[in-house]
């Protein structure tokens, strides 16, 4: 996934046809009007020390939705309970070489401020969704996430 860096333009990609190995889930955690960007850490295997939303891929026999709970427990500690709201955005293809990638996004607003994260990531910040940009080092596709998170508003 280190290389997913554009929006599928032509030939338009069915979904249907992207392996499992190929599927991910993007959480963007939202707190007060503010989103939550985490680094990843060394430890990881892709987007080494890179700005990015809560990703994880789609386990079998898992929906996207319970798997992005999952992702949110496990990488920043956000449980149901500390939820105000959590919506699905729309799906996302992305292409990485001849591959296609499809990413479900969502969005959790919770009411914790404090995050636990684990080690995928090394620190986190909060900032204005207008900030991102501020942020070079960041996964290529967060931009693409984030812009169908804040259309689908």
């Amino acid at each position: 996934m280190e290389r997913l860096s554009k929006v599928a333009e032509a030939p338009v990609v069915d979904k249907s046809s992207i392996p499992l190995t190929n599927t991910v889930v993007a959480v963007v955690i939202e707190w007060r009007g503010k989103i939550a960007l985490l680094k990843r850490s060394q430890n990881v295997r892709h987007d080494k020390g890179m700005w990015h939303c809560i990703t994880g891929y789609l386990e079998p026999g898992t929906t996207p939705m319970q798997q992005a709970l999952e992702e949110l427990i496990e990488e920043a500690g956000v449980y149901a309970e500390n939820l105000l709201d959590f919506r699905p955005g729309p799906a996302l293809v992305i292409t990485s070489g001849a591959e296609p990638w499809l990413i479900h996004t969502f969005t959790a607003v919770t009411s914790q401020r404090r995050l636990r994260i684990d080690w995928e990531h090394d620190s986190y910040r909060w900032i204005a969704p207008s900030k991102v940009r501020r942020f070079g080092n960041r996964v290529a596709w967060l931009d693409d996430v984030l812009g169908l998170r804040i259309s689908n508003r």
